[in-house]
């Protein structure tokens, strides 16, 4: 919501005020539903697009305000972050050549955004998590500097009492605390929004959670965080935890999550959703001139319904159901927001294709949806599909089957029938659908970039390889080819790139790296240079700070006095006096100094910090192609 909002302070007087105006908003709600005072056609689409913005080496660039003032378009505004932005397209009638229009639509406002970009040394990225993101990113020096946002924050780190508390686990494991809301900034999505007839609410809506999970399986693109590998679409664990209010006594009293997918099916109306919300949330924000919903009903006025529409927006379901009033007439619809951003305009809207299409497909046996479907099952599989995508094995009206099977055999037939329902015809339906059923056979974002990634870690660092993969991704989006068409990145043009463009050390250093405390044994670091074959293991304190060093030379001497290696600790022998550099020296400084001290690595330690280690053999790698 663009308007003024402010935080719920502590006055009780304002508190009671704001959730009186919830009560005559559900009120007037459940008024508006029975009265069919709804618009039920045509029935319209529509989607908000997030978008990253990067500067010239891959990282996010904190010029949004400026970027946007250079558009000048109502289309566009700012999101969480200064390194974000949204676009908002336009409702379309779902009808034939809604698809391709949506798509054209896009693809011209991004071009827009992004030469507006380009005039501020910027350029544009679809990705669920941008992988170049670093904690560097993720401080309260790039929240946009407005209102709500800052409110917001405040709001939430208040609730929460504390700093809030990381923990995700995939094939690596990423666990910190931080002080502000600023992880959820990583995230970047493409939410779709699909109008829907008040009559036809609980179905639709059920029917919208029980398809959940295969539609995702089949769209995941956020596998990397901070250069770990996590979940197939990270983004679903990340949202929540990173805006977590809850203590962790509150396991106790099994509070609820301000993320969720929902507890239970509704059965009656879209205001269950609502109440449950007003019941289990405390109110974060309220807004200037809400109105008495209730009086405006007597006055034959359409209520904006304020103060729901702002309760709604602080609990962030995967599938919401929202309100809203277009020239004075209401509607309900529901938003998807799993879709991770990217990888193409065109993968986007062909992941909205599946979406509308099965939802516009409603099985009759799916009516009554607690007959076929355990919602737990249902919750369950969205859960297992955030972690592991595409193969994904689920539970399907009470039996296993692949994500895979059952989008190919059944669902995305499904889809093609709801399109042609609402008037779509073959060509634009397929041109799209059969993207989704290509990346069943090839890859999903996911697949590709945990595949590149893997690959380009081979033969550079970590943060060489996210360079290049984000580097990668950009140019294939500007293409507008759909990632099932997407080939292996080249990994000798691309090691070529980036150390032609390297300049500081923290491009060329190696973070993985082998320590040893003062007071190991140095029967230890023999034993660590015979394993790794290395002849210096550098030494830090059990708080990261680097205090020594010890050689290949300090064993042997070691052994040749006949001292026992098991009974004398590295800080007896190792050498205290190092030469070190900070991450942002440059690489040419660093290797006359190298060279004229004769020493064959060089630490590179941050605010007394050991981050990481440059070698005599980086410097030769990085000489043989960067000459």
């Amino acid at each position: 919501m663009g308007e003024a909002v402010r935080v719920i302070g502590k006055s009780p007087k304002k508190r009671q005020a704001f959730i009186s105006a919830l009560l005559k908003d559900i009120e007037a709600l459940e008024f508006m539903i029975e009265q069919n005072v709804f618009e039920t056609y045509p029935i319209r689409i529509g989607a908000e697009q997030e978008i990253c913005i990067v500067n010239e080496h891959w990282i996010p660039a904190d010029n949004s305000i400026q970027i946007l003032k250079d558009i000048n378009h109502p289309s566009f505004t700012t999101e969480l972050a200064l390194y974000n932005l949204e676009i908002n397209l336009e409702a379309h009638a779902l009808r034939s050549g809604c698809l391709y229009n949506m798509e054209k639509e896009l693809l011209q406002k991004f071009s827009l955004a992004r030469e507006a970009a380009k005039k501020n040394n910027s350029e544009l990225l679809l990705a669920g998590i941008l992988p170049t993101i670093s904690k560097n990113e993720l401080t309260l020096k790039h929240l946009t500097p407005l209102e709500r946002y800052r409110n917001l924050s405040k709001k939430l780190k208040d609730l929460r009492g504390d700093n809030f508390d990381l923990y995700l686990k995939g094939v690596d494991e990423l666990h910190l605390r931080h002080d502000s809301i600023m992880f959820e900034a990583c995230n970047t999505s493409f939410q779709t929004h699909l109008q829907v007839n008040p009559k036809e609410f609980v179905q639709l809506y059920n029917w919208c959670q029980a398809i959940s999970a295969p539609v995702l399986a089949a769209s995941t693109n956020s596998p990397i965080l901070l250069g770990k590998e996590l979940w197939s679409e990270i983004r679903i664990a990340l949202f929540q935890q990173s805006i977590d209010t809850r203590h962790s006594i509150d396991e106790i009293r099994e509070k609820r999550a301000r993320v969720t997918f929902g507890n239970d099916w509704i059965y009656k109306s879209i205001t269950e959703i609502y109440k449950e919300d007003i019941a289990h949330f405390e109110v974060l924000l309220t807004a200037d001139d809400i109105d008495d919903a209730m009086e405006l009903i007597r006055q034959k006025k359409i209520p904006s319904l304020k103060a729901l529409r702002l309760h709604n927006s602080t609990v962030y379901r995967w599938n919401r159901p929202c309100y809203g009033v277009v020239n004075n007439i209401p509607h309900m619809r529901i938003e998807c927001r799993y879709f991770p951003a990217g990888p193409t305009i065109k993968d986007e809207i062909a992941n909205m294709a599946l979406w509308v299409g099965l939802m516009k497909a409603l099985p009759d046996d799916a009516k009554q949806i607690w007959n076929q479907f355990e919602f737990k099952d249902v919750k369950s599989n969205f859960v297992k599909v955030a972690r592991a995508g595409i193969e994904t094995v689920l539970v399907w009206r009470g039996k296993e089957i692949s994500a895979r099977q059952l989008l190919q055999k059944e669902l995305i037939p499904l889809a093609h029938n709801g399109l042609r329902k609402c008037g779509l015809q073959d060509d634009e339906i397929y041109a799209y659908l059969s993207v989704i059923e290509k990346r069943l056979h090839t890859h999903t974002g996911s697949q590709w970039q945990i595949k590149n990634y893997r690959s380009l870690k081979k033969i550079m660092n970590n943060g060489d390889a996210l360079i290049s993969l984000t580097q990668a991704m950009h140019q294939k989006q500007k293409e507008n080819i759909p990632v099932c068409e997407w080939q292996m990145i080249d990994t000798e043009k691309a090691i070529k790139e980036r150390h032609k463009n390297m300049k500081y050390m923290h491009q060329l250093m190696t973070t993985d790296l082998l320590t040893v405390y003062p007071d190991d044994p140095l029967s230890l670091v023999q034993k660590i240079m015979l394993w790794y074959d290395v002849d210096h293991i550098l030494v830090e304190n059990k708080k990261g700070k680097l205090v020594g060093v010890i050689t290949a030379g300090h064993i042997v001497e070691s052994v040749s006095e006949k001292i026992n290696l098991d009974g004398i600790s590295v800080m007896k022998v190792m050498k205290k006096e190092l030469i070190t550099m900070l991450p942002d020296a440059e690489i040419e400084s660093c290797l006359y100094t190298m060279q004229s001290l004769m020493i064959s690595s060089l630490p590179i330690v941050q605010n007394d910090k050991l981050i990481g280690i440059v070698t005599k053999n980086d410097m030769l790698r990085w000489i043989a192609l960067h000459v």
